[in-house]
């Protein structure tokens, strides 16, 4: 399988492998030795003035962090300060001066690197102090940085998330709401474009649609997610997580005929603490013991009768995952901090593939392993200049072990049956990255300035269907009485009638004996028949950069202008000229240095974002050029279930497939506007309202050029079709040619009343069309791409989130996320190929006549699987499927013992004994939690069947969700009920 992380480019090299592995492997060396890999502390600083603006010479300064450290400074001549060495967190900070003072504190939101703050001073007797609480409530400000449509999750909220790591991805994509542009959200660990999600307890925290317009990033802004890990602790501190779960506990899957069994064993270990005066570290130990139970929801054949039956099965999945994840921190002296990350990640999943349409023979093993070194360095140039460095070496492993080698069967939409398509597959995938990014505050300008070089290997072994696969669509056939005979009219002609996929394999297999051609006139016989041979191994290369720059210029203070310019390009593309600008006005009405907290904020912002070509397409363009790999496709075989030999294929009128790269490929681009209004309610709520409007150009997809001219290919008539390259076979482009267009109203609300309880909520009304999903997107009939042109995949209309995270008077933590969704499209197929493009996803028409043989009656309206002229054509993802609402409720007790030493004891009135449930700052903590996923039980259905000669068309036979990357999956039960602990000191 094609490695490296979605959306990744990949470039073809002449150099040798072993060459690139050199020169990088040096330049580790030279950048260890040279530049001081940077770490995650945060540097503040601003200019501290009075009502007139002149600066405030010698202002004493504080900042208020977490844990309620603080940390004073004073300001020079020129009304600079700066406190460097921060801990990444939210800050309260104050500023006095002689007869001078703050009406109130500043909060601020300090992340890895600089982050400017100016703070302005009035005349005391016009001051009324007033004490800020450490957990801040939301603000409107014209920092680009701090919009209020952003969500920050850490302290309380984070704790509220689930700690594992499929869970928690979902947990922040639902926060996240539904991104801007085709590609979906995009995540960042530690300002890195690639990477593992860390375990919950390394990180500090989450940041989710900030700064949609910074020009540092690639990608879009709305739906993006930053996570921060912690660095190494200050003093020894650790915990101790256990996590279980049983199906005892749990709702039955409603897609299988008894509960799945499902036991989570999961552990994790934390330990960290101060190594020498300047060092400090910290370590984290998880362990996964997960046996899921997957459900197998198909269509088969009863071997007794030959009739169609349900097939309902759970097979279990062991899954095994180990990982260890050390940083160690280090202060080199007052300017420089280094900081150096290693995580290792091991697993071992057995039954993969076996679940939904695929029967038990499909089950193969897969086996990963991944290494990922960070060194990361802050250096503090100057009072004014910081300047952060990172380098990422990440290498993933992965084998997979298929449980048998027969050739694959697939009857569309009923069941696929027989071996793994993919093979003893391995692959080995390598990335590079090396950023640099310098931060200045010049006045009233803050300028970042900075780079990103990648360069990505993918050493791929996939042997994909080198067994072949068999294809079953429906059609149209003769009716058969119950004698299996042919039925026939007044005139002695056959009754025709429209054959479902598992019917057409039920007459294949119960005419056998029969000649082919007799098979066919009796409506069986494969659809298609694909297979390939050749070299299963390739090496491919890549290498991307790019480079920005951004101003944010504080026009007045009530007026901040944002300028960015990036440029990127990639190694494997004729297109260099990605320049993407950015731009972004904020802009409070009526607000001045003398006003209080400005109550209205309106931003607006543009920005052009690229997406890179991914490495797999590049392999599979090297892999399938028709010299190193070749691609066989037969129509309307008559030689099941015999697999000849590619030597015999030419006897069939077999076709070879090549892909390749478009000659004209470019990189797509999303040009995105969006218009704001942030609103502050009361002292701890604000709501903000987004239009946002997003037009792709350039979007991929692939299209056969090499389909027969139309009128000349007639299915089912062996060499029929005019080929336009001369020659029959497809030849499958890679291409920039679609189009997108999205509209959005984003509702964002936030709210932290007190320390006790936060409280956020979106709504987001959105239409998505496009002509492509893709890549992997295929036009049904290449000489008609108008009718491509409907929904989006990622046109879901109404969505709505709500999360929050509430302590009771008994110091019980209810933390609630509910997420309620339209449902999505779908395409509606045929299953079979009417254009001679060798795909099979002909789409149907709407018949004007009822009377035609072979109708399909469905909810769409009376469709017609083989459609004549002047009958309307269905657009792409015509389908919509039902909508779904998930409800995840976590309620945590936490109990304090012991002292910190040097601390007096806190001991609420009436309460004896070691455990107390008053919120006191204690030694030890016990965390006792249950955290229960759809609360209500409501059924999310998954893939909703599109093909219309599926016995389950419109139908879904599996549960939303499914295996990650890595092949796990906790998805056995519908409610899933977890008992969880944690032990910290």
């Amino acid at each position: 399988m094609s490695g490296g992380p979605a959306g990744q480019g990949i470039i073809t090299m002449s150099m040798p492998l072993e060459n690139l592995r050199r020169i990088i492997g040096l330049s580790v060396f030279i950048i260890g030795a040279i530049i001081p890999a940077f770490a995650q502390t945060s540097t503040l600083s601003g200019i501290v003035s009075d009502e007139s603006g002149a600066v405030v010479p010698q202002a004493s300064v504080t900042a208020a962090g977490p844990n309620g450290v603080e940390t004073s400074s004073s300001a020079d001549a020129r009304g600079e300060y700066m406190f460097t060495g921060l801990a990444p967190g939210r800050y309260v900070v104050r500023a006095s001066a002689p007869q001078l003072n703050m009406p109130q504190p500043a909060e601020v939101d300090v992340g890895p690197g600089l982050r400017r703050l100016d703070l302005t001073l009035r005349v005391a007797r016009l001051v009324q102090q007033v004490d800020a609480d450490v957990d801040a409530p939301p603000t409107v400000t014209t920092d680009p940085s701090s919009n209020a449509g952003a969500t920050v999750v850490q302290g309380s909220d984070l704790d509220a998330l689930s700690g594992k790591p499929e869970d928690l991805m979902a947990d922040l994509q639902a926060l996240a709401g539904p991104s801007a542009g085709p590609g979906g959200g995009t995540v960042f660990i530690d300002g890195f474009s690639a990477g593992e999600l860390p375990p919950k307890e390394s990180i500090r925290e989450v940041r989710i649609n900030q700064n949609p317009f910074a020009a540092e990033f690639d990608k879009l802004g709305l739906g993006r997610i930053e996570i921060f890990t912690k660095p190494g602790a200050d003093r020894w501190r650790g915990n101790v997580n256990y996590n279980l779960g049983t199906e005892r506990w749990n709702a039955r899957n409603p897609f299988a005929p008894v509960k799945a069994p499902l036991q989570l064993n999961e552990f994790e270990s934390t330990v960290g603490g101060p190594l020498r005066k300047k060092t400090s570290f910290l370590i984290d130990l998880t362990q996964h013991n997960v046996d899921n139970g997957a459900v197998v929801n198909a269509v088969t054949l009863d071997p007794a009768t030959l009739f169609p039956s349900t097939y309902t099965g759970v097979n279990k999945m062991a899954q095994r995952r180990t990982r260890i994840f050390p940083r160690i921190d280090y202060r080199l002296n007052e300017k420089h901090t280094l900081a150096f990350r290693y995580s290792y990640l091991r697993g071992d999943v057995r039954n993969i593939g076996s679940s939904g349409f695929d029967l038990p023979s499909r089950a193969y093993r897969g086996q990963f392993a991944v290494h990922n070194v960070q060194f990361i360095e802050t250096a503090v140039l100057d009072v004014k200049t910081v300047n952060e460095a990172r380098f990422q070496y990440y290498r993933n492993r992965f084998h997979a072990e298929q449980s048998s080698f027969a050739p694959a069967l697939q009857v569309s939409g009923s069941f696929n049956g027989g071996g793994n398509p993919l093979g003893a597959a391995r692959d080995d995938y390598q990335l590079f990255e090396l950023s640099d990014t310098a931060t200045r505050i010049a006045g009233t300008h803050t300028l970042r300035m900075g780079g990103r070089f990648r360069a990505a290997t993918d050493l791929n072994l996939l042997p994909v269907n080198f067994n072949g696969t068999f294809v079953f669509n429906g059609g149209t056939g003769p009716r058969l009485d119950a004698e299996n005979r042919v039925v026939t009219d007044a005139s002695g002609q056959p009754v025709l009638v429209p054959l479902s996929s598992i019917e057409r394999y039920r007459r294949t297999v119960l005419f056998q004996g029969l000649g082919p051609a007799q098979v066919r006139l009796l409506g069986g016989g494969p659809t298609q028949f694909t297979i390939a041979t050749g070299r299963p191994e390739e090496d491919v290369t890549q290498k991307d950069l790019g480079v920005f720059v951004g101003d944010d210029w504080r026009i007045h203070p009530n007026l901040t202008a944002s300028l960015g310019l990036r440029y990127e390009a990639q190694s494997n593309l004729g297109d260099w000229a990605n320049v993407a600008p950015r731009v972004g006005v904020a802009w409070a009405p009526g607000a001045t240095a003398k006003s209080a907290q400005p109550k209205l904020l309106i931003r607006l912002g543009f920005g052009m974002f690229y997406d890179r070509f991914a490495i797999s397409n590049t392999t599979n363009a090297v892999r399938y050029n028709g010299v190193n790999q070749q691609q066989y496709a037969v129509a309307n075989p008559d030689f099941y279930p015999l697999i000849p030999t590619p030597a015999n294929l030419a006897a069939y009128s077999s076709q070879q497939v090549i892909q390749t790269v478009g000659p004209g490929m470019r990189a797509p681009v999303i040009l995105q506007t969006a218009l704001t209004v942030e609103r502050q309610l009361m002292k701890s709520t604000t709501v903000s309202v987004t239009y946002a409007d997003s037009h792709g150009e350039r979007m991929l997809r692939t299209v056969n050029v090499n389909t027969p001219l139309p009128g000349t290919y007639s299915p089912g008539t062996s060499g029929s079709g005019t080929y336009p390259l001369g020659r029959s076979g497809g030849v499958y482009q890679m291409q920039s040619s679609g189009r997108y267009n999205q509209r959005q109203m984003l509702i964002n609300v936030n709210s932290r009343v007190n320390a006790n309880v936060s409280l956020s909520g979106s709504y987001a009304l959105n239409k998505a069309m496009s002509d492509t999903d893709g890549v992997e997107t295929f036009p049904a009939n290449p000489y008609d791409l108008a009718s491509e042109y409907g929904p989006a995949a990622t046109d879901v209309r109404h969505r709505a989130t709500v999360s929050g995270s509430v302590n009771t008077k008994w110091n019980v933590r209810l933390s609630p996320l509910l997420t309620v969704q339209t449902g999505g499209p779908f395409n509606i197929t045929t299953g079979s190929d009417l254009f001679g493009t060798t795909v099979l996803n002909s789409r149907p028409g709407l018949a004007l006549n009822a009377g035609r043989p072979g109708l399909i009656a469905t909810p769409y309206g009376l469709l017609d699987p083989n459609p004549i002229a002047g009958e309307p054509i269905l657009s792409r993802n015509y389908g919509r499927g039902p909508g779904q609402i998930m409800l995840n409720l976590r309620v945590a007790k936490n109990f304090t013992f012991g002292r910190e030493q040097g601390t007096p004891r806190a001991m609420p009135s009436g309460l004896r004994g070691i455990f107390t449930s008053a919120p006191v700052d204690g030694r030890y903590s016990l965390n006792v939690a249950l955290s229960v996923r759809n609360l209500l039980n409501h059924v999310n259905p998954g893939p909703i069947t599109g093909n219309i000669t599926s016995p389950l068309f419109g139908r879904a036979n599996q549960l939303a969700g499914g295996t990650n990357a890595e092949g796990f999956s906790e998805s056995a039960s519908n409610r899933k009920l977890e008992l969880q602990v944690r032990f910290s000191f």
